[in-house]
């Protein structure tokens, strides 16, 4: 049994991070203005192929700020995947709209895009979320958009520099909306991004996050709408600034990690589920999950107590949104099997960019006794 506690996720600065944020804090510049915000902002949007970035508060505000931006009101219908973080789905309900739920993909985890042709009637705009990094099939959501009519929007919190076909996650729809949280392949401790090709959703994303103040100084203190303050500061652009310089190795660094992992765990393939890499696609292996075969004789939470007394921290899968009893109003008739159970069996390692490869298989050692522990059929 390992003495070592090996965190699910820690960040990984190898840059100028610490650099500019003192800089940030010698001039004075720790507030929602500065140059490292514009200079994040820019890069950022460059590297994933939009053009424009409007940084903010964190990746729910994102979220927010770009189903606001393309138009989503009270009333609208929004299709989303039922499995994914609850930040995806509490915008769509803040903004009086109604999330149509869809289930999981059984390999990938994202929507299942085959569902689509089932949901009837209108809708204002489908919602993708790459889930754990592994970016989603999206020819099949553009052709039911436009069978709609529908805006698409990329929740891309868990997926920075995924590949669709070549081409980045972000760049893949309308408008997307970004999470840097310290577990991010990017971070800025908190924060969030809204990236997109059009000027008129970039520009309401910056009126949104900004209280809607005018931009006519004569108008400053006059609302003609309701907007929050969703703004990041230049301390947290100061991080992402420097996360940016080296985005393609972190990129990288995930990567390697879940390869340590796919090379120790293959042959335990009988008992759990390793995450994929379709051919179009590049997985950027957010965190790495795993799904409990029904062999083994017990459920995710029995498995991460037990591996947590051996010094080895997890995550248990999302709660699907279709059985939060604070969205049920929206969930009747929802039938998403395949999403409830990951929810039962679903877990996911600790992932972080620079997990060593003593860690990696002190994780698969001690995966492998617990499971040998619960007993597998």
């Amino acid at each position: 049994m390992s003495k070592t506690f090996i965190p699910v996720s820690r960040p990984v600065m190898i840059g100028n991070e610490a650099k500019y944020v003192m800089n940030a804090l010698q001039t004075g510049w720790i507030s929602s203005a500065g140059e490292y915000i514009t200079s994040f902002e820019s890069k950022f949007a460059q590297w994933v192929h939009a053009d424009h970035g409007v940084a903010c508060s964190n990746g729910t505000a994102s979220v927010y700020l770009a189903l606001r931006a393309a138009g989503v009101g009270s009333g609208d219908r929004v299709v989303v995947p039922t499995f994914t973080m609850m930040a995806s789905i509490f915008p769509i309900v803040m903004l009086g709209a109604i999330p149509v739920f869809v289930d999981c993909e059984a390999d990938t985890w994202n929507i299942d895009t085959q569902l689509l042709q089932n949901i009837d009637g209108r809708v204002k705009a489908i919602m993708v979320v790459h889930i754990y990094g592994h970016p989603v099939d999206m020819d099949p959501v553009h052709a039911f958009a436009r069978s709609k009519n529908a805006v698409v929007i990329e929740d891309a919190a868990e997926a920075h520099g995924a590949l669709y076909k070549g081409k980045p996650t972000g760049a893949l729809s309308d408008i997307a909306a970004w999470s840097f949280y310290s577990n991010k392949v990017i971070t800025t401790g908190e924060g969030g991004m809204v990236t997109t090709n059009s000027s008129s959703y970039a520009e309401r994303s910056k009126y949104y996050r900004n209280l809607c103040f005018d931009p006519n100084p004569d108008k400053r203190f006059i609302h003609e709408e309701i907007g929050f303050n969703y703004r990041m500061t230049n301390l947290q652009a100061a991080i992402g600034l420097g996360q940016m310089e080296n985005a393609d190795r972190l990129v990288e660094m995930r990567r390697s990690m879940a390869s340590k992992y796919l090379e120790r765990l293959s042959g335990l393939t009988d008992y759990i589920q390793l995450p994929v890499e379709k051919e179009w696609a590049k997985n950027v292996y957010w965190m790495f999950g795993l799904v409990l075969r029904d062999s083994v004789k017990a459920d995710a939470p029995e498995i991460m107590k037990r591996l947590a007394t051996r010094g080895v921290d997890t995550r248990r899968f999302f709660c699907p949104a279709h059985i939060q009893p604070c969205l049920a109003e929206f969930s009747d008739n929802v039938k998403a099997p395949r999403s409830e159970h990951l929810w039962q069996k679903g877990l996911y390692l600790p992932s972080s960019a620079d997990l060593t490869e003593n860690e990696a298989d002190i994780v698969a050692e001690e995966l492998r006794a617990v499971l040998s522990g619960v007993g597998c059929d």
